[in-house]
């Protein structure tokens, strides 16, 4: 590991995301005349929840330090309100897959998958769900599908499936800016689908770490107070905020010409045999891609590659169930604006040999 963050710190450019994202640089996305907050209160942060709040159409927003925390408890008070602790969801969702099981074992819900791995929900999936369910969760892009987006008239009908089932629906908004280009549609009106919506702020847009949580005044107010029970509520949040507001809205219009950017690559690499795009075309300014390389050698010609031109790419990639398929997502960021779909492409089948 002290190989590959070395070896990173020596790069001096990357097409993945934003791509090298250095301190200096997240500290330049802090406005220097940012207001502080106390615990929470006030200042950049009271401005940032005013600012998601309208972006998304929603009543109110609330920041917190992480996505785990903030969909843990806005899915808890969802089931509080309601007789059942089930929370529906696709088998790839991330509160089952990467949070430690923590949606049970500090809130005491249960997650129930709804359709396979290997596509999107649909609302024969939700239809075969009998027993009494609290909330519907939906990720929107499906990351683990490439940066899938169910056609509009199926998302409605899923989340009408919840409300008339008395259930509250909740986007899985991780990457939501992106999906705003690949529905052609804003924030606020794929939220109103939703009665909450997370997002996030370091991804896509390239802030230090933070999210929020935006809905009902009633449902917000508490989520703030599960917010300080876990100890999310913490005494100076202004940094992360100011660091949001800063990059938030110019990234969220950059999204579009992200989408032109990822479908452009996608059709430059109709050209490369070893390489094959998930879903092709891109549905959102993101995408997977099937490298037809063992992974140790994968593994090699990336150290190469950043060795001889300090150029980084992904270290390492996922295996596949064929050994000589691996599997890398690439997302289309600021970064890979900088770069021609057809040098990416050619790069791609460089660490393919």
């Amino acid at each position: 590991m002290d190989d590959i963050v070395a070896r990173r710190a020596a790069c001096t450019d990357s097409f993945l995301g934003n791509g090298l994202i250095r301190p200096p640089e997240l500290l330049a996305s802090i406005d220097p005349g940012a207001a502080a907050d106390i615990y929470g209160e006030g200042g950049a942060v009271a401005e940032l929840e005013q600012h998601v709040a309208a972006v998304l159409g929603k009543p109110a927003a609330v920041f917190l330090p992480s996505g785990t925390m903030a969909q843990g408890a806005a899915l808890r008070v969802h089931a509080d309100r309601r007789t059942s602790r089930t929370v529906v969801w696709h088998p790839y969702c991330h509160l089952d897959r990467h949070e430690g099981q923590a949606y049970a074992r500090l809130h005491q819900l249960v997650g129930r998958p709804a359709g396979d791995f290997e596509r999107l929900i649909n609302i024969d999936d939700l239809s075969a769900v009998s027993e009494p369910v609290a909330a519907l969760v939906l990720e929107l892009p499906q990351r683990d599908l490439g940066g899938a987006l169910p056609a509009w008239d199926d998302l409605v009908a899923q989340t009408s499936w919840a409300r008339d089932r008395g259930a509250a629906a909740h986007l899985d908004g991780a990457r939501l800016w992106e999906a705003t280009a690949g529905y052609e549609r804003s924030p606020a009106e794929i939220a109103a689908l939703f009665d909450t919506v997370y997002v996030s702020f370091y991804k896509g847009i390239g802030a230090l770490p933070g999210c929020c949580v935006a809905g009902s005044e009633q449902d917000i107010a508490q989520v703030r107070e599960w917010r300080s029970r876990l100890g999310g509520t913490l005494f100076a949040m202004w940094p992360n905020a100011s660091s949001a507001l800063g990059l938030l809205d110019t990234a969220l219009a950059e999204m579009p010409a992200r989408l032109r950017h990822a479908r452009a690559i996608a059709a430059a690499l109709s050209g490369v045999p070893e390489v094959r795009v998930v879903p092709d075309p891109p549905q959102t300014p993101m995408m997977h891609l099937l490298l037809s390389v063992p992974g140790e050698r994968y593994r090699a010609n990336a150290k190469r590659l950043a060795e001889e031109t300090a150029l980084w790419v992904w270290p390492s990639v996922a295996e596949t169930g064929d050994p000589a398929v691996v599997r890398a997502e690439l997302s289309v960021g600021r970064a890979t604006l900088r770069h021609k779909p057809e040098a990416i492409a050619e790069i791609l089948a460089g660490l393919c040999l």
